[in-house]
């Protein structure tokens, strides 16, 4: 796996394991949500200092970017999308 694909993994199964959003991530870590977004589909280039600041803000070394995953291993499963509409009030009668 090259080197950008494996930072894309880790980072997204990191941020999928602690339950955190895109956009929580990015915002935590002072990038655009937008940017975070391309660095987990692969399109984005990070410099090492803003890996270690996701790092540091998904309280992990800068290493666990770079760990190999399991042979089989399948992509962590994307957190529900959006907010969830807030349902109608019932009325009392």
């Amino acid at each position: 796996m090259k080197a950008r694909a494996l930072v894309a993994w880790n980072v997204r199964r990191i941020r999928v394991d602690r339950g955190i959003s895109q956009e929580r991530l990015a915002y935590d870590a002072r990038i655009d949500r937008s940017y975070m977004g391309g660095i987990e589909q692969q399109s984005e280039n990070p410099t090492i200092d803003l890996l270690d600041r996701i790092a540091e803000t998904l309280g992990v070394h800068l290493s666990e970017f770079f760990l190999q995953p399991p042979k089989g291993a399948t992509a962590p499963k994307p957190l529900r999308k959006g907010r969830k509409p807030v349902p109608p009030r019932s009325r009392k009668k």
